[in-house]
């Protein structure tokens, strides 16, 4: 009997959470639509471009609902199941409630391995579709600039640019140092340095090198020199969320590429990396708050628990904003901060479960 109500739930829970998502997608999908429609027909975006971009989207926006969707869900079956008396059948039939717990919490198992594999391998590939779409039919020439570069360009050599602009492929104030056991061994300094298409090096313009040997020091200034970088424009000319458009492979190579480079935007794809492992678990801690404030029967029916799991759900997606927020700003501990909101529910999960009556 238990495993066949097991069965029950799990497909009722995997049902109407689908049906959520589902319903949920589509009113966004028509939102954005009605909003964009007029850039559409303004830059005469082919039909198929269109469905493709739409359908990308959907799969972001189910990534994004996923704490909102499963919560609703969770709450909708369980109040449907207290207000028939089923859940006092249930234990009063001698079936523990963590016993009860176990198709709710199978079924957000099964939601958060999906959830895992498509952050990791699907929906980057749909947010790099989505940001193409946009820069290339929505957005006007949208070029990024980026200030105070620090690169390692090879052992024992680091690159600094203060300023960089994306279009000209183009850095102002840069400087190549060469240090060896903390000594400065060679600094070349330079106003500008220009990536030379047609010989594919970087030139730089205005420069002066100074050479430390033993107890003497060596200059050299001139105008205009041919260099070579083990960079290129493509390692500037990246969008702002590059790092969500890599599958979990591609994040972990790049986190190496760029540390082994120095680079100062490492962080931000460490924080990715701690975002794919983490989310997923959101679809479990919820489930399990979710039950706990549905199972008991309430005059209100199940409207008002609906309305509070919105509400729940909102503040986890708020408090995990913000913790990505802090970690991308540079706490000493950004993976306690990324993980922070499913600590903060999850505390919060076994004091409801030790506190409220069952």
């Amino acid at each position: 009997m238990i495993k066949l109500l097991d069965k029950l739930i799990i497909k009722d829970f995997l049902k109407t959470y689908f049906f959520v998502v589902l319903m949920l997608i589509l009113i966004v999908l028509v939102l954005d639509f009605t909003e964009k429609n007029d850039d559409f027909i303004r830059n005469n975006v082919p039909t198929p471009e269109i469905l493709k971009y739409m359908f990308n989207y959907g799969l972001y926006l189910n990534n994004l609902l996923t704490p909102i969707t499963v919560f609703i869900s969770v709450i909708f079956i369980t109040s449907r199941m207290a207000g028939r008396t089923e859940i006092v059948a249930i234990l009063s039939s001698g079936v523990s409630f963590v016993r009860m717990l176990r198709p709710f919490l199978i079924g957000a198992s099964m939601i958060a391995i999906a959830s895992f594999l498509l952050n990791g391998w699907v929906l980057p590939g749909a947010t790099a579709g989505v940001y193409n779409f946009k820069m290339e039919y929505l957005e006007d020439d949208a070029q990024y600039n980026y200030q105070n570069l620090h690169v390692k360009v090879a052992p024992d050599v680091y690159a600094y640019i203060s300023k960089y602009y994306t279009g000209p492929k183009t850095g102002y104030t840069f400087t190549l140092e060469h240090i060896e056991d903390g000594k400065l061994i060679s600094k070349l300094s330079a106003d500008r340095i220009v990536w030379d298409t047609a010989a594919n090096a970087w030139e730089v313009r205005n420069y002066k090198i100074r050479t430390l040997e033993d107890m003497e020091e060596a200059y050299e200034v001139g105008e205009e020199m041919d260099t070579v970088l083990s960079i290129t424009p493509a390692d500037f000319d990246l969008p702002p969320n590059h790092h969500e458009t890599l599958n979990l492979p591609e994040l972990s190579r790049q986190i190496k590429v760029l540390e082994d480079r120095g680079a100062d935007n490492v962080n931000f794809y460490k924080i990715e990396r701690y975002v794919r492992f983490m989310s997923p678990f959101a679809a479990i801690i919820l489930t399990f708050i979710g039950v706990i404030v549905a199972s008991k029967k309430t005059r209100g029916g199940s409207g008002f628990k609906i309305a509070l799991g919105f509400l729940l759900a909102f503040v986890y997606i708020i408090l995990f904003l913000l913790s990505r927020t802090f970690a991308e700003a540079g706490t000493p501990y950004p993976i306690l901060a990324v993980w922070s909101p499913n600590i903060i529910f999850a505390i919060t999960g076994l004091v409801m479960y030790k506190t409220i009556p069952r």
